[in-house]
């Protein structure tokens, strides 16, 4: 079951592969995203010494958080891949110039989960190209229930 989308992620970029990782969450981190309050539009993905984080994710804080608690909503949380698919990840983004985005955030039998994606840019030319696809598949849809109609 989907928790949060990342639309934009798929407008920008080409996505070449996909991998699902774990999160490194504190507990009033998973409360709010149950609550759905999470935002991956400007997230993205590095990965520094070895280990693969995810940055710029926004977790807003319920208001019936621990007071003595002051959470920070965009803080990096590591995310949890296993060795060969770390190793892989660094080679595609040192060498062939991919990047990592995440795509969805999700949950996997009871756990929270990030796909993250690598991914090549889109020029403006690509970016127009499916948006024009998208118009015609919409458009087909609408003829054929006229046309059933």
């Amino acid at each position: 079951m989907s928790i949060a989308d990342n639309k934009k992620a798929f407008h920008d970029y080409f996505i070449e592969e996909k991998f699902e990782a774990g999160l490194v969450l504190e507990g009033w981190e998973v409360k709010s995203i149950r609550a759905a309050r999470v935002q991956l539009k400007e997230a993205y993905v590095v990965v520094k010494n070895g280990a693969v984080w995810l940055i710029g994710c926004h977790i807003s804080p319920l208001t019936t958080a621990s007071t003595h608690i002051h959470p920070d909503p965009t803080r990096s949380r590591k995310l949890l891949l296993n060795a060969a698919e770390i190793n892989k990840l660094i080679g595609k983004t040192e060498r062939a110039g991919f990047t990592l985005v995440p795509l969805n955030m999700h949950y996997a039998k009871g756990r929270i989960k990030l796909d993250i994606g690598l991914a090549k840019g889109k020029k403006q030319h690509d970016k127009r190209a499916t948006e024009k696809e998208r118009e015609w598949e919409r458009e087909k849809h609408r003829l054929v229930r006229a046309a059933q109609g």
